[in-house]
């Protein structure tokens, strides 16, 4: 069966570091653009990073640039997301999506009408 799975979510102190990876099964990611979502309570579903499969291009949203990492290992059919200085507003569950139209420049992403696999999310608490 086709899906993706999160994985690397904790708790962790203001200042701290972790690594998050989504892992394919079914198929293969690199024909795939990822992304990772967020989704804070009571806040909405927010996009902040992808990485496009064709060129390699990727997008960070402005509040984690500089801080976050997205790069794909196709060897292990997984992509991470690499996330220093972690703040308190970084607390949300945090989500990876696939799909073959996902594209990701420095400036947006894009997509068609959905994304087709989507984690179960893993969450990520900044806490002291």
């Amino acid at each position: 069966q086709e899906h993706v799975v999160e994985s690397g979510g904790g708790l962790v102190q203001p200042g701290g570091s972790l690594r998050l990876s989504c892992t394919a099964s079914g198929f293969t990611l690199d024909a795939y653009g990822i992304g990772w979502f967020r989704q804070a309570p009571g806040k909405e579903r927010e996009g902040i990073s992808c990485i496009s499969s064709s060129d390699g291009g990727t997008y960070y949203t402005e509040s984690v640039k500089g801080r976050f990492t997205i790069s794909r290992d196709n060897a292990k059919n997984t992509v991470y997301l690499q996330m220093n200085s972690l703040e308190p507003e970084d607390t949300a569950v945090y989500y990876c999506a696939a799909d073959r139209s996902l594209r990701c420049s420095s400036g947006t992403y894009y997509y068609g009408a959905s994304l087709r696999f989507w984690g179960q999310g893993t969450q990520v608490t900044v806490s002291s």
